[in-house]
């Protein structure tokens, strides 16, 4: 049998349902792969064996008791560090929350210890998550395990370095610019971002956001196969409330037609010439399985951008302005005046603006997805760039700005949207692609992800050689 930290979440859950293995046994195992591979990564900064060993007991005792199981039953999981976590600290990345313990869990950490999940550990996030990077002066800094030169990506590049090299069958994240996307893309693995209202998420130990980021973030799954992202997702969304945003909308409808907008061209963005090769390799792939692809012309994704923009920053310069003054955290303070220079002054006129486009943008978006219920579009401009190529210098800042223009535009309508892993470069740079639909069909997604999934090569664990 192979080691149990490298099964995907599905098996693992079903060797143990199926009492070929027991909770204790999984846990054991992935707690002994993190000691050996964690210190190279740094991906899990909080472990939470303790609870996790007392949890694998628990599952022990009910699966021999006969009582049902949650969907994750057994599933080793990690969760991100900007989420409430009872016992755990809240830090966000950064050193002035690091004794912010949760006294309750979030509705996501709720739901997926609800699903009999077991929690290994915290991931890594940069400070405040507003960064593609992954590196902060609380924990340090985390590693790519496909190769250490480049981006494990951000804000949730703990998660993903952790979930591709098989600390975790599933990766908790989250997504306000490409945070769940992005890592996935950068580590080799398929990331979800869902839409607005499917995953209920609230942190108690903080006040709630502004209305930008209650309206554009989200928390989703990183997995290394389609099958858990849709385990994943279906756990992370049940009913919880305590999100006024979270809706009761069911994770499928009818299907529509099969088909696919093609895009290899956006205004204002430069993409790759090897990108461009994995969109079309990827559509054909998806030809062969009966979707039909047509090259297209998107919608504007400039201006869903330059509002998302907006959106985004007038919460920080809310709040978080002062925040990252007092935690002087060198590449926060670097990013923070990078992101107000390149964005307009959150102005009440601004706002205004940002909040009221979205209904003539929306319908944009909307009329496409009418006519192509997927659109098959770049993850980013480029590959994933050299670790930490942003702090370089504003022209480098901007190089990463400007291609990150397909992660920053879903999130302002609220949108859908799926990295999908296609392999790696000779020189062991992962490659991928983005699917995006229309709100709550992320049910579309997960079937042309399924289909791929058929003509490509599974994913396993990568462990780090350097």
């Amino acid at each position: 049998m192979q080691e149990l930290w490298s099964l995907d979440a599905h098996q693992i859950s079903e060797l143990f349902r199926n009492k070929k293995v027991s909770a204790t046994e999984i846990c054991n195992q992935t707690i002994q792969h993190i000691e050996n591979i964690n210190p190279k990564l740094n991906a899990i900064v909080s472990k939470t064996f303790d609870d996790a060993l007392e949890t694998a007991n628990q599952l022990d005792k009910k699966i021999k008791d006969g009582k049902k199981l949650g969907t994750l039953a057994g599933v080793p999981i990690t969760i991100k560090e900007n989420a409430d976590q009872l016992g755990c600290a809240t830090t966000n990345g950064v050193r002035i929350q690091k004794d912010l313990i949760a006294t309750k869990d979030s509705p996501v950490v709720e739901n997926l210890k609800k699903s009999d999940a077991i929690i290994v550990g915290r991931t890594n996030t940069p400070p405040f998550c507003i960064h593609w990077f992954t590196r902060n002066s609380l924990h340090g800094h985390t590693l790519n395990p496909h190769n250490n030169t480049i981006t494990p990506g951000g804000s949730s590049g703990g998660a993903a370095s952790a979930t591709a090299s098989g600390m975790g069958a599933i990766g908790h994240g989250t997504d306000i610019a490409g945070s769940i996307r992005y890592p996935a893309y950068a580590c080799g693995i398929h990331g979800l971002r869902p839409s607005l209202g499917r995953v209920p998420m609230v942190n108690y130990t903080s006040p709630d956001n502004h209305i930008g980021a209650q309206i554009m973030a989200v928390t989703g799954p990183l997995a290394r196969s389609i099958t858990d992202i849709e385990l994943g997702l279906n756990a992370m969304s049940m009913e919880n409330y305590s999100d006024p945003w979270w809706s009761p909308v069911p994770l499928s409808f009818p299907m529509p037609a099969k088909k696919v907008g093609l895009v290899t061209e956006i205004e204002g963005l430069s993409i790759d010439p090897i990108i461009v090769g994995e969109l079309k390799r990827v559509a054909k792939a998806l030809e062969e399985t009966g979707w039909i692809v047509e090259e297209v012309k998107p919608p504007n994704f400039q201006k869903a951008a330059k509002f998302q923009a907006v959106l985004w920053l007038g919460q920080f310069r809310r709040t978080g302005g002062e925040a990252i003054k007092k935690e002087n955290d060198p590449d926060a303070n670097f990013i923070y005046s990078q992101m107000t220079r390149r964005c307009s002054e959150a102005s009440l006129d601004n706002f205004m603006d940002a909040l009221q486009n979205r209904a003539p943008i929306g319908r944009e978006w909307n009329e496409f997805f009418d006519q192509y219920p997927v659109m098959l579009c770049p993850t980013t401009g480029d590959l994933p760039f050299e670790d930490l190529k942003d702090l370089e210098s504003p022209e480098s800042f901007d190089l990463v700005f400007d291609s990150m223009l397909p992660q920053i535009a879903p999130p302002y309508l609220g949108l859908p949207g799926m990295s999908f892993s296609t392999g790696k470069t000779e020189d062991n740079v992962p490659l991928g692609v983005q699917m995006i639909s229309r709100r709550h069909r992320e049910d579309i997604l997960i079937a042309a992800g399924y289909d791929l999934e058929k003509l490509f090569p599974k994913i396993n664990p990568v462990l780090p050689n350097f």
